[in-house]
């Protein structure tokens, strides 16, 4: 059995956070499958591993956690990679992740899921306009931050990085224009890409594509 087993699937960029890590890290890991499409996260089997119904979801040993910047962290700490080098950044990378959780990946992964994967005639697009505005807002915020700068926090690359990064990939799931007016943050996205043992959350993860969808 694999050291590290992430049940996650494919669409979740929450659980490509995660997933990228451990793949950056070189860890033994394994992904497994959770058929979120399908209700996977309302089972009482999936459910008690995490009660919120949510991937991702990360066993190591007898250790099971959830929420990402959990994750996260936890991982830097025990693979010796991408975590702070000292307190104050220690509450730097935190005020990104937290930032990254209520503005950018908060409204990110709701108008990509709105805009892609509710049946079409169920899609607001007063709702989906709004969640657009939010979106390109806090990139905007996250473009002003990376001028002059490659990383989010420090001279290297950190687990704020791969928090706010989580949902930077889906490229074609997004208008055509996503990226023009914030130039840093897409720089910034191609470092990441650049780095050896980086994937598309598509290539990454089980679940992809989904028949019908």
């Amino acid at each position: 059995m694999t050291e590290y087993r992430l049940h996650c699937f494919a669409q979740s960029g929450n659980a490509y956070k995660a997933a990228l890590m451990l793949e950056l890290c070189g860890a033994d890991w394994e992904p497994v499958f959770v058929d979120f499409f399908n209700g996977a996260g309302r089972t009482p089997e999936f459910q008690a591993l995490n009660e919120m119904g949510e991937v991702p979801v990360l066993e190591h040993g007898s250790t099971q956690l959830t929420q990402t910047g959990v994750i996260l962290d936890y991982l830097a700490e025990k693979l010796g990679k991408f975590g702070p080098t000292d307190e104050a950044q220690r509450r730097e990378i935190l005020r990104w992740i937290l930032w990254d959780n209520h503005k950018l990946t908060a409204y990110h992964a709701t108008w990509r899921f709105m805009a892609n994967f509710l049946p079409a005639d169920k899609r607001n697009a007063d709702v989906i306009g709004f969640l657009e505005g939010r979106a390109r807002a806090a990139l905007g915020v996250l473009d002003k931050h990376l001028a002059g700068r490659d990383w989010i926090v420090g001279d290297a690359m950190t687990i704020a990085d791969l928090s706010c990064a989580g949902y930077m990939f889906f490229d074609g799931e997004y208008p055509e224009d996503w990226m023009t007016a914030t130039p840093n943050v897409d720089a910034w996205r191609n470092r990441i890409k650049a780095l050896p043992g980086w994937q598309h959350p598509y290539d990454l993860m089980p679940g992809h594509l989904i028949p019908g969808r």
